[in-house]
């Protein structure tokens, strides 16, 4: 029988408040301070699958690739379908020229949420390396109008490797 605090939700709201104060102290860069958050939600709602795969890519900003692929690999034992899951492993893979598991992995987040910038970018870059220019450059000039409209830091590159692609799918 589920705890009363349970319950009545209690946990649950603890939980959202602790993740609101990781995802500011991640924007700041306070890793440390996020991992301490995301921690304490966690406690409030162990194996919450988006609680898991948020404390991943905090961990694999952090340089910590075996604590990231552990929580990515938890948050996707809870729900198959956690987009960040696939995509922080996608990222993992990508980092190791593993460039079929990243292939694969960025797929899946893409079908997950066909309008992430990040993703499509990694997914473009895995084309690339590949050597299938031509979807690498299909993907990349999706990838740029939705970097663009998020004011993200990576449409600089994908500018860049926009040009490139065009050169090389040409």
């Amino acid at each position: 029988m589920p705890r009363l605090d349970q319950r009545l939700g209690l946990t649950r709201y603890e939980a959202d408040a602790a993740y609101k104060r990781a995802l500011d102290a991640y924007r700041k860069g306070d890793f440390d301070t996020a991992l301490d958050m995301l921690n304490a939600a966690l406690e409030a709602q162990p194996g919450r699958a988006e609680l898991c795969a948020t404390r991943g890519m905090v961990q694999l900003e952090d340089g910590e690739k075996d604590a990231a692929r552990a929580d990515f690999e938890a948050a996707l034992k809870a729900f198959a379908y956690e987009m960040l899951a696939h995509y922080g492993l996608g990222v993992l893979a990508y980092q190791d020229k593993k460039w079929d598991e990243a292939l694969d992995r960025f797929t899946r987040a893409l079908y997950i949420d066909a309008e992430r910038g990040e993703t499509l970018y990694y997914l473009a870059l895995t084309h690339y390396q590949k050597r299938d220019y031509t979807n690498a450059l299909a993907t990349m000039q999706r990838a740029l109008p939705r970097l663009e409209a998020a004011g993200h830091r990576g449409k600089t590159d994908a500018g860049r490797w926009l040009r490139e692609l065009s050169k090389l799918a040409g």
